[in-house]
């Protein structure tokens, strides 16, 4: 598998792995910020749903498809419903796995997800950034987190817990402690969002700077939950774009399902799936 391409502190993406499409990829499918977990059933079997049905050539999943992940070992309890979950996640990502490439970005949540988790679901993990090759087109993918430069408390946040001496230290601790470690965290997350705090954006000129060093036009990315088309050079030649993925809530007033979507010949569309079908 690819080895994982180093953006600095400063946000500078280093030319890495390229994924380039297979000549019978007609469709390509990204999401993002599904946020999976035990006590949120609608939204996993709405996931589920999608990845036994999805017509795409190649699947990408840009990070936090967990909203939480502690180490591969998580599926090594069988009865305690965080494992059993994590196991039914594995099954219904080798599934699919089994009739479409499946390619994994970690994102914030879930980035100790392992080469040993991805091996049984089949994956391909990808560093942060990634280029991809299709129908004529040269594309950038990120998780995107990394490009939120005016959220200074969480770069230094970011690059701690990447950092593999302290990735080998937490992975060291018994399991428990690590679930209670990030309930904690979560606690704290979930504190923060409900004082309004306002997150910071992914940083324009930074992902120009990225666009231009990996000599692609569109950058896809998630993390923000802010799905949007944004353009960041119009007069570059193609003009310079961010996509951003939506976040997934299948009990939202107004369900968030939606997949992005690329088809060869066709422009980027999003697909809003519908909850229960």
């Amino acid at each position: 598998m690819p080895q994982h391409a180093p953006a600095d502190a400063a946000g500078e993406a280093l030319r890495g792995f390229t994924v380039t499409a297979q000549t019978h990829w007609r469709s390509l499918d990204f999401i993002s910020d599904l946020h999976l977990q035990a006590s949120e059933p609608a939204t996993f079997t709405a996931w589920q749903r999608y990845m036994a049905g999805t017509p795409a050539g190649a699947l990408f999943i840009l990070g936090d498809l967990f909203e939480v992940w502690v180490g591969d070992d998580s599926t090594a309890t069988p009865g305690d419903p965080d494992s059993d979950f994590a196991l039914q996640c594995q099954r219904v990502l080798h599934a699919t796995s089994a009739r479409l490439p499946v390619y994994f970005m970690h994102g914030n949540r879930d980035f100790l997800l392992g080469e040993h988790f991805a091996k049984a679901c089949g994956m391909t993990l990808l560093p942060d950034p990634a280029a991809l090759d299709f129908d004529g087109q040269r594309y950038l993918l990120s998780h995107g987190d990394a490009l939120c430069l005016d959220d200074v408390d969480y770069q230094q946040f970011r690059r701690q817990v990447r950092n593999p001496a302290w990735q080998t230290n937490f992975l060291a601790k018994p399991l428990a402690e690590r679930q209670a470690i990030a309930r904690g965290l979560r606690a704290q997350s979930e504190a923060l969002k409900m004082s309004g705090t306002s997150y910071a954006d992914v940083d324009a000129g930074m992902a120009r700077s990225w666009l231009r060093a990996n000599q692609a036009s569109t950058l896809i990315h998630g993390h923000t939950h802010r799905p949007k088309d944004h353009v960041l050079d119009a007069t570059a030649q193609p003009a310079l774009r961010r996509l951003v993925l939506s976040d997934w809530d299948a009990t939202a007033p107004l369900p968030r399902l939606e997949v992005l979507r690329l088809q060869a010949g066709h422009a980027p569309r999003r697909v809003a799936l519908a909850p229960g079908h």
